[in-house]
């Protein structure tokens, strides 16, 4: 579901003015397809390692519940059908996108999980994949604006899974994955990389903000929540227990819907965006005046003179009537 709900919010971030629900329903439920696809084939590879774990011997398949055939033609055709959903019910570049994801996930991050710890990083790239998916079915297109929200899952996932492999390193172990927490004994490390992390998320408020994706007052939340679970971190980082992990992973729980919901609280669309821009250019200017020089027939007196220039500009009034509402007349000015 939180696949979902990214890509969801990145939808609704790359829509222009209006949101497309039945669009915005069509990319959810694709996603949740392609993502059900992936989790399957990530459960068919990992049976074996998840039945030693406590945490995931009661899956279904280590369990027994489902047998590999029924997993791998169930995660064939939902992922199949999800893709294809996509792509003839928004358009190839999210088809794209999230056939490419199935694939990084199921047989590049599954696979490295049992090779080395860099999977961390890899499985971060998979997680920031949805809410750019979204955005590429809303706009049609990839902008620097739609990196803001994929940029703070690939950051937020650092310090996620960083304090859930230390709380769970032990089960990792015994399930034969190669987490960094399993090379790292005293924790420093892995308290150090989930604070660095963590810091890195404070900068896209501003950006959000500069980059007109949100208004001013995002800034500012997403600069308090991040320090806040910078703060976990830190507490994390000078105090290596389960219980300090277990309070920066719950503060990471916390984190992503709280961005979220910032996000499109104060998300600016392009009506307010035209309005602002053509606002900030209306420059209010006395008439300005050219002076000239005429010679008599000696060629030797000279008679000045001053020529009108440009007419002040109108108050921008005029765009905030007109560009909303355009059955509205315009707005009509007294002369000078």
């Amino acid at each position: 579901m939180l696949v979902v709900a990214t890509s969801g919010t990145g939808f609704v971030l790359g829509s222009s003015s209006a949101v497309d629900l039945s669009a915005l329903s069509w990319t959810c439920l694709g996603t949740m397809m392609v993502a059900a696809s992936a989790n399957s084939l990530n459960q068919v590879f990992e049976i074996n390692n998840d039945a030693k774990m406590k945490r995931t011997n009661k899956r279904p398949l280590p369990s027994g519940r489902i047998t590999i055939p029924h997993a791998v033609t169930w995660a064939s055709s939902v992922g199949l059908a999800g893709t294809a959903l996509l792509a003839t019910q928004t358009n190839m570049l999210a088809a794209g996108l999230a056939a490419s994801n199935l694939v990084l996930y199921a047989f590049v991050y599954t696979p490295l999980k049992q090779i080395h710890p860099v999977n961390t990083w890899v499985g971060a790239v998979v997680g920031a994949i949805p809410p750019l998916l979204g955005w590429a079915a809303a706009s049609g297109d990839i902008s620097l604006n739609g990196l803001i929200l994929p940029a703070a899952l690939y950051f937020w996932q650092i310090p996620h899974f960083m304090a859930l492999a230390y709380m769970c390193r032990n089960d990792y172990s015994a399930g034969g994955f190669k987490m960094y927490s399993l090379a790292d004994a005293s924790g420093r490390r892995t308290a150090l990389v989930a604070l660095r992390n963590s810091i890195y998320l404070i900068p896209l408020g501003f950006l959000a903000y500069d980059w007109g994706v949100t208004s001013g007052w995002f800034c500012l939340e997403s600069t308090v929540l991040t320090l806040a679970i910078s703060a976990a971190a830190f507490s994390f980082y000078r105090d290596r227990t389960k219980e300090k992990a277990r309070r920066m992973f719950h503060a990471s729980l916390l984190y992503l819907p709280v961005f979220m919901s910032g996000l499109l609280v104060h998300r600016r669309s392009d009506n307010q965006q035209f309005l602002e821009d053509n606002a900030k250019s209306v420059v209010k200017s006395s008439s300005s005046v050219e002076t000239f020089e005429l010679a008599d027939e000696n060629g030797n007196q000279k008679i000045k003179g001053r020529r009108p220039g440009l007419p002040q500009a109108r108050p921008p009034v005029a765009y905030a009537s007109i560009a909303p509402f355009p059955f509205l007349p315009a707005p009509l000015y007294e002369s000078h």
